[in-house]
């Protein structure tokens, strides 16, 4: 049923980069500028260490060579 709702639908070079724009979009709030817009980090941060992008399922785009 999991699968259903989120999809993998992510490779691993995609997931790979997602965590890396997340953690550092997340820095900003706590080096840097200090800006809470860092916390927008955790979106791609989430679906990186998930392997699912909601957006990707909703526009039926997948960068996984196989869908499980």
């Amino acid at each position: 049923m999991f699968s259903k709702i989120l999809p993998s639908n992510e490779n691993s070079f995609d997931r790979v980069v997602r965590v890396v724009i997340g953690l550092a979009l997340l820095a900003l709030v706590f080096v840097g500028p200090h800006s809470m817009w860092g916390i927008v980090g955790v979106v791609p941060l989430l679906t990186g260490l998930i392997g699912s992008c909601p957006a990707y399922t909703l526009l039926g785009i997948s960068t996984c060579k196989t869908t499980t």
